[in-house]
């Protein structure tokens, strides 16, 4: 069932996240309201709801509103995804990164703002680090106020790099995570979370709207080493992530939530379903190296592949608690949970 807000309208905030002040957390994300993949309308704006308990939601309305003119990079028809808020200690300023997806655009706009709620004004557009096609990302900062960006380069892998002080640039050189990897075994889906001390990497497989395992994998410092610990969904027959792609992990008390899209929520897999689909696409991108039967392949066309045409108004949201057994996160699934505040 979708997530309705205190007045019982659907919750409007995909691919973003939370982000807390005093006492009050918010909610922000993509408004996929008329994105019903029978129009040009890709997102509606950027909107935020407040909440005291993260039970019940309060519509705050726009942070970033849809733009009316078709030049501007917020206009409805533009691939905007993705938008990440943090604060910066050193400018008191709220930073917004936004990811922009699509044949000619895959590149960031940046925009800050002394309030939370807005109003957000631009620092800069069309932005692509080191010269980088963009895909997915995270920001991680740090308790010293150091961010770093981490964010997918094509299908190449994901580059990480250190932000400037006030966490509107890019500085140094970058990092290359999950390298020599091909559709749909690259990551995409980033989200990066500090538990307990320690820095993990959650992603997912690059199969669009389409869910797909994902997995974790630790870092021995922002720009460290990374070592791979496997799937964090425990017990997920189907292999889908249960259905959905981590946004965000958000650390709440002493516990931690994944929270995640249901982007296609009539989309149902069986066991081993998508074990074959990954297979079939994987051989038909790089046959050399995996390979899969005809029936796999011919498979493929059940699935709704482009994304422009998918219906994400309908789109519902997955939140669950994540767990540290030995260091390892884990994310089981259960129809109710409580956290300590």
């Amino acid at each position: 069932m979708p997530l309705l807000d205190s007045e019982g309208k659907k919750i409007e905030a995909h691919a973003g996240g939370v982000i807390k002040q005093g006492n009050t957390f918010y909610w922000y994300g993509e408004n996929k309201q008329y994105t019903t993949g029978r129009n040009k309308i890709w997102t509606w704006g950027v909107k935020c709801y407040s909440s005291q308990d993260l039970v019940t939601w309060h519509d705050e309305g726009y942070i970033m509103p849809p733009s009316q003119d078709e030049g501007s990079w917020l206009h409805p028809s533009r691939h905007l995804d993705r938008p990440h808020i943090v604060y910066c200690p050193s400018t008191k300023k709220y930073v917004c990164w936004i990811k922009f997806s699509g044949k000619t655009e895959a590149c960031f706009g940046i925009y800050v703002s002394e309030n939370l709620l807005g109003g957000y004004s631009t620092v800069r557009e069309n932005f692509r680090p080191f010269g980088l096609e963009v895909g997915d990302f995270d920001i991680y900062v740090n308790s010293a106020g150091e961010g770093f960006l981490y964010f997918v380069n094509a299908h190449n892998g994901i580059a990480a790099c250190r932000l400037t002080p006030d966490l509107c640039n890019v500085a140094g050189e970058y990092k290359m995570y999950y390298t020599g990897l091909c559709v749909p075994y690259c990551r995409e889906g980033v989200a990066v979370a500090e538990l307990d001390g320690k820095l993990y990497m959650f992603t997912s497989g690059m199969t669009g709207y389409i869910p797909n395992p994902s997995e974790v994998a630790l870092l021995s410092s922002p720009l460290g080493e990374i070592r791979v610990l496997g799937n964090p969904h425990v017990g997920d027959s189907t292999q889908t992530s249960f259905s959905s792609q981590i946004s965000q992990v958000f650390k709440v008390g002493n516990g931690a939530i994944a929270i995640a899209d249901r982007w296609i929520p009539c989309l149902k897999f069986k066991p081993g379903q998508s074990e074959k689909m990954m297979r079939a696409l994987a051989s038909c991108i790089d046959g050399r190296r995996y390979r899969s039967n005809i029936f796999e392949k011919m498979s493929l066309a059940r699935y709704p592949w482009n994304c422009n045409r998918v219906n994400t108004s309908l789109s519902e949201y997955v939140w669950l608690p994540v767990e540290l057994n030995g260091g390892i996160p884990s994310i089981k699934w259960t129809d109710k949970f409580t956290l300590e505040m």
